[in-house]
């Protein structure tokens, strides 16, 4: 598949070769709900937590005597059935959400999510990416230039995802202050993160790992 290359100008520099086996694929809903609903599992803490009676403090003595008061019996104000009291059946810190997601699965996944937006033609290829500062102002003309390519006016206001090629801590610098970027090394990626964005921003150099 032939796709356009834009220099940080926003002007063509000639034309890139996805290939098939990454930007070619059909879709397969199946797969990709299995997967990203797995990956969505993975990232949730389990961190809500409901004290059962014998954490709650307090109530360790009996709230009154057993007979002649005329009362209900009971052993503890901690008692579920009082306020303050413990909570039955709730919430465990121990719970985990982790769904097991097969290597293979995973990769096809996220190349079958890569292959709808190269469809959608939500895929956007740099010659290359880099700064003589990084700075925030340098990384939004890069958004402004682009928004002039017609198949491109809205990338400024939709979310895009940046894909490095490997870890640069100026162009984090120079794009964690735009709203609606993401940032990501292309080896980190999933279909989760992919279908969150609308646009997928990557230079050339980025094709190649993708080969690997």
């Amino acid at each position: 598949m032939k796709i356009k290359v834009y220099n940080q100008e926003g002007k063509e520099a000639g034309t890139a070769d996805l290939p098939d086996g990454v930007f070619g694929l059909k879709w397969n809903a199946d797969l990709v709900h299995q997967v990203v609903t797995g990956q969505a599992a993975n990232l949730r803490r389990g961190t809500a937590h409901a004290k059962g009676r014998s954490e709650v403090r307090g109530g360790g003595r009996k709230p009154w005597r057993q007979k002649g008061t005329g009362r209900a019996r009971h052993g503890s104000i901690r008692s579920p059935i009082w306020i303050g009291g413990g909570v039955t059946h709730g919430p465990l810190k121990e719970k985990s959400y982790h769904k097991k997601i097969n290597k293979k699965m995973a990769k096809k996944a996220l190349f079958t999510a890569l292959s709808a937006k190269a469809r959608d033609n939500e895929i956007v290829i740099l010659e290359d990416l880099k700064f003589s500062e990084a700075k925030t102002r340098y990384a939004a003309e890069i958004f402004r230039n682009l928004s002039q390519v017609d198949a491109l006016k809205d990338i400024v206001k939709a979310k895009t995802l940046l894909a490095f090629p490997e870890k640069s801590h100026d162009l984090k610098r120079a794009f964690r202050n735009l709203p609606r970027v993401g940032m990501d090394e292309a080896r980190n990626l999933n279909a989760h993160e992919v279908l969150q964005y609308r646009y997928i921003l990557m230079s050339k150099a980025v094709l190649g790992i993708f080969k690997q």
